[in-house]
């Protein structure tokens, strides 16, 4: 009955410019810089640390400098990826590149970004499904993922496949889960397949606006550096979230929905203080 009570309506997307500090006239001088001062370029993606992080390495990447894309660049999309994950790059930790897309998925800036990870423990997610593979690998001599794929195939969750295989999540974490299984494991390896997975997200992007949905969460999970071939493919998970509205700005993003890790807003240490002060 959820489904009928139209919960998703049309969206209301804030369109203002006003104080973005993501548009051109101002992400040079609003935004943070390297420890050398710069910022990375990628065609025309921007990529500068997180002034808040979650992690050892948290960067941001500003995808386009329009403020409210009509529909998204495949090429553009693929270079914010590659920027992403060279600002990345070198770090001994486990690293994922995640999407928050418009309000109501947890993004506080409209302004299409991605946000890339990287710490030496991996989100409770990624490590459920690191240390399974390997376990299945070690039991099996297999590939849990192979093995997922070659019963996907066959299944009417299949969607489509090139380089990457898509398909609908049997077990999904939020509304149309679809998720994409690469042929890699590490953030080192992913370069030859990051025009395929951008055409892939776009693809599903634009499957969830045929459905008239415009919010979505994505996340892309690595295992860490030197782990090749132990068990692990990389996977991209996208999800569905309701459209922007009057009442829709959220507090639940990639990290809640698809890391399984909650950010929260005030310190547990910060606690007993405001509790004193407004009782």
């Amino acid at each position: 009955m959820r489904f009928e009570r139209q919960i998703d309506t049309a969206p209301a997307i804030p369109d203002s410019r006003d104080g973005c500090p993501f548009c051109p006239g101002a992400i040079n001088t609003s935004t943070p810089t390297f420890e050398d001062g710069s910022r990375l370029r990628c065609g025309g993606s921007v990529t500068f640390p997180n002034l808040y992080p979650f992690a050892e390495r948290h960067v941001v990447t500003v995808i386009t400098p329009d403020h409210t894309p009509g529909r998204f660049d495949t090429r553009c999309l693929a270079d914010a990826i590659s920027g992403t994950a060279q600002a990345l790059s070198g770090s001994p930790g486990y690293a994922s590149i995640n999407w928050n897309h418009l309000p109501s998925a947890g993004a506080s800036i409209v302004h299409p970004h991605l946000q890339g990870i990287a710490d030496p423990e991996p989100t409770r997610l990624a490590e459920l499904y690191i240390s399974a593979g390997h376990r299945y690998f070690t039991d099996h001599g297999r590939l849990y993922w192979e093995d997922l794929v070659e019963r996907e195939r066959c299944s009417e969750r299949f969607l489509f496949e090139d380089d990457i295989f898509w398909s609908a999540n049997p077990v999904p974490l939020g509304e149309r889960e679809v998720r994409g299984i690469l042929p890699v494991s590490t953030l080192e390896e992913l370069e030859p397949y990051i025009e395929p997975l951008a055409q892939g997200i776009l693809r599903i992007v634009d499957f969830y606006r045929s459905l008239g949905t415009h919010a979505f969460n994505a996340s892309i999970a690595f295992d860490a550096p030197g782990k090749e071939g132990l068990g692990h493919r990389a996977f991209c998970s996208l999800i569905a979230r309701l459209n922007p509205n009057s009442l829709s700005m959220c507090d639940s993003a990639f990290m809640e929905r698809l890391h399984l890790e909650p950010v929260i807003l005030t310190l547990p240490e910060d606690l007993g203080a405001l509790f004193r002060e407004k009782s």
